[in-house]
């Protein structure tokens, strides 16, 4: 057995990269545990809409019958919506077991990276990163997001890192990591429904080119890892800081309250966000998306023009 007995792309997909045209990797489960049905489906299919209008080919992935599937039909995007939650959310250290039962995982931002490289995808659009929770210096709750950041080479396009975390200590382990964060843009770190964090980044990137440039440099000299570019929200769908700010200390409070832990922690705690803003943070959260959508269609066309 090789990789290829694991490994299923739509043909729609593969006769991208055969014939050499940009393709953009999406994960599932901002499908299944980001948002409710039938709101997942529907920002699913407006996403891979916005990579198409934009020149370039969505690759939705998740596990399902014993196979990597690198591209979604359309009845396998609803089934992931309809079942949501009851779908079992897949980083890279479940890969393995979700493969081995045949069993339906939705793939987390490390997962998506793992299964896009292996297809030979560069670039993945996503809604924020995960990284060091609040409380990691007790706990030490950190996503693998971080590490496969450190040793895959796929970049990724987000709104930032996701606000209910700690942005300060996630940076800090980034640089230790050597995974630049650019700011395209800009030069503050956005944190995912807030265009402003009061952090910066290592490097404002003003155009798709420019990070194209950049992606070539570390890949073409042998710097293994990925690039976090870093895409504000809209300004029109950016939430108030403030209020954010609030809405997360009051979700994480109750989080420890309830002593979620793990898995849990990432949607119980954007489900309660969702809550205490009267619904304005999945608006927010399907605008941002879409936004990294187009971005990544850019910098996927940018840097098949340079390489």
């Amino acid at each position: 057995m090789n990789m290829k007995t694991y490994l299923d792309i739509h043909p729609e997909v593969q006769k991208a990269l055969d014939s050499n045209r940009p393709v953009v990797a999406l994960e599932s489960t901002i499908i299944s545990h980001g948002m409710p049905y039938p709101q997942n489906y529907e920002t699913a299919k407006l996403v891979e809409d916005e990579v198409r209008k934009n020149g370039a080919v969505p690759a939705t992935i998740a596990l399902m019958n014993g196979k990597i599937k690198i591209g979604l039909s359309d009845d396998e995007i609803r089934f992931l919506a309809k079942e949501g939650t009851k779908v079992t959310k897949t980083s890279r250290r479940d890969i393995p077991y979700i493969l081995s039962k045949k069993m339906t995982g939705a793939t987390t931002v490390s997962a998506t990276m793992i299964a896009a490289e292996l297809a030979g995808i560069k670039i993945f659009a996503t809604g924020g990163i995960g990284g060091v929770h609040r409380g990691a210096t007790e706990t030490f709750d950190m996503s693998a997001d971080l590490q496969e950041l450190a040793n895959t080479n796929v970049a990724v396009v987000c709104a930032g890192i996701k606000a209910i975390l700690d942005l300060e200590l996630t940076l800090e382990y980034l640089e230790t990591l050597g995974v630049p964060v650019l700011g395209y843009q800009t030069d503050e770190l956005p944190a995912f429904y807030t265009r402003k964090s009061g952090f910066k980044v290592d490097y404002q990137m003003d155009s798709p080119q420019e990070i194209a440039n950049l992606l070539k440099a570390k890949w073409a000299i042998g710097l293994k890892g990925g690039v976090i570019i870093a895409n504000p929200v809209p300004e029109e769908h950016a939430l108030d800081y403030d209020l954010m700010t609030k809405a997360i200390d009051k979700a994480i409070a109750e989080q420890n309250k309830l002593a979620i832990k793990g898995k849990q922690s990432t949607p119980f705690l954007l489900g309660k966000v969702k809550e205490l803003t009267d619904g304005q943070s999945l608006v927010s959260n399907i605008q941002l998306v879409l936004n990294n959508a187009r971005l990544a269609a850019l910098v996927g066309r940018e840097l098949l023009a340079v390489t």
